[in-house]
């Protein structure tokens, strides 16, 4: 019983003090009449036990994995001058699933430096014994995560423990850079996406306003659907409330003249401009939902989604609109800097997916690569990375095979 209630407080994040709550212990108590009521530190001291059993089991798990990837994200509390990371890692199992773990949640002092990073990190590798196992470290677009890759990269060679000489050891979160993308675009509407959600707002106020609105939207015929309202930190909130709010643009001028006091009416020319916007947004939209998926992997599905995102980006750039132009510019600067610097991970992930395999780059690269001589070159450097790549994948196995 107190193994249960340790783990409900933990999977659902439940103060301490609810053991002290008189319905719960009830229902212990009816469950069990021999259960006796327990206080907050003994169950506090029963978390940490449950916690050190997981972490021994799991640690003897990746003693049998040989190769284990990690992701490294870092924030700042919002309510204290603290910085924290959490590294997370992803392996295969011996029944071939793919597993994901959270090893680590640590408070990083200032001045949180990369090589104070790299420092924490290495650490927390060596805690839990998989130092030598590492295959990539994945990391967001921070300046300082360039540093502490390039120390954790530099400690690791020495004892030449990296896949393909570490050529695939730094991945940068495409998630991260998707979103970088996005901000700077939709920088550039800044004031339009406030008067949309002011629009938003007022309409949703107030019962008699909700019904204003929608009585025009009867009349005009238009499909109904709820207006949405976004959260300003998540841009994906905000595509969707723009791509909303869009269906019933021509409503929202109807909408001025019965309400005296609405004065947030985008113009003709703005509406127009949000519809490009989002219709841009809509692959980004896409792409993030592919790549983010944490139950299935995803690497090998990077290239054709990067992929169409720099064609949807090339396409903008050669747009008649100026508007447009002026606002992808700087997307496509980030974006081929991005796939200057992943492209081998992506293009050998790919290959190695039996749906793809060589035709994937073999299609791909010549139409990335405007030149011919630079896409026949980066056909062949994919090649010598693949065989590099089984060469080392066949000295393991030798490694570990019986005698």
């Amino acid at each position: 019983m107190r193994e249960i209630i340790a783990s409900s407080i933990m999977v659902h994040e439940y103060p301490f003090s609810i053991v002290e709550d008189t319905v719960w212990m009830w229902a212990f108590k009816y469950a069990n009449a021999d259960f006796e009521k327990v206080s907050r530190q003994t169950i506090k001291n029963d978390c940490m036990t449950l916690y050190q059993e997981e972490k021994k089991c799991l640690k003897a798990e990746l003693i049998n994995v040989n190769r284990i990837s990690i992701t490294i994200d870092m924030w700042k509390s919002n309510h204290q001058v603290a910085g924290y990371m959490v590294i997370t890692g992803h392996f295969i199992d011996s029944e071939w699933e793919l597993q994901k773990r959270v090893l680590s949640f640590v408070k990083v002092p200032p001045p949180r430096r990369g090589v104070d990073v790299a420092d924490a990190i290495f650490k927390r590798l060596q805690s839990w014994g998989i130092e030598i196992k590492v295959f990539s470290v994945s990391v967001d677009n921070a300046a300082y995560n360039d540093v502490c890759i390039r120390n954790i990269k530099s400690t690791l060679l020495r004892s030449n423990n990296l896949v393909l000489n570490g050529n695939i050891f730094h991945v940068r979160c495409c998630a991260h850079i998707l979103n970088l993308l996005v901000q700077h675009d939709l920088s550039h509407i800044k004031g339009i996406i406030e008067n949309v959600r002011e629009s938003v707002k007022y309409v949703n106020q107030s019962y008699s306003r909700l019904k204003t609105f929608y009585d025009i939207v009867k009349q005009m015929g238009v499909k109904e659907r709820k207006l949405v309202i976004d959260c300003p930190t998540r841009w994906n909130s905000t595509f969707e409330m723009l791509s909303t709010a869009l269906i019933f643009k021509d409503v929202f001028p109807e909408y001025k003249e019965k309400e005296l006091y609405y004065n947030y009416l985008p113009s003709a020319e703005e509406w127009s401009k949000v519809e490009k916007v989002s219709n841009l947004l809509e692959v980004f939209s896409h792409v993030t939902n592919v790549i983010s998926g944490s139950d299935y992997p995803t690497t090998n599905l990077y290239l054709p989604e990067v992929y169409r995102v720099k064609e949807v980006i090339d396409a903008a750039i050669e747009d008649n609109d100026d508007f447009m132009r002026e606002m992808t510019r700087p997307m496509k600067v980030k974006s081929d800097k991005y796939w200057g610097e992943c492209n081998l991970l992506m293009a050998v992930a790919s290959v190695l997916d039996p749906r793809c395999k060589l035709h994937v780059v073999n299609i791909f690269f010549p139409i990335i690569y405007k030149s011919e001589f630079e896409a026949t070159e980066n056909v062949e450097k994919e090649k010598a990375a693949l065989e590099d790549l089984y060469n080392e994948y066949c000295a393991i196995s030798l490694r570990f095979s019986p005698k």
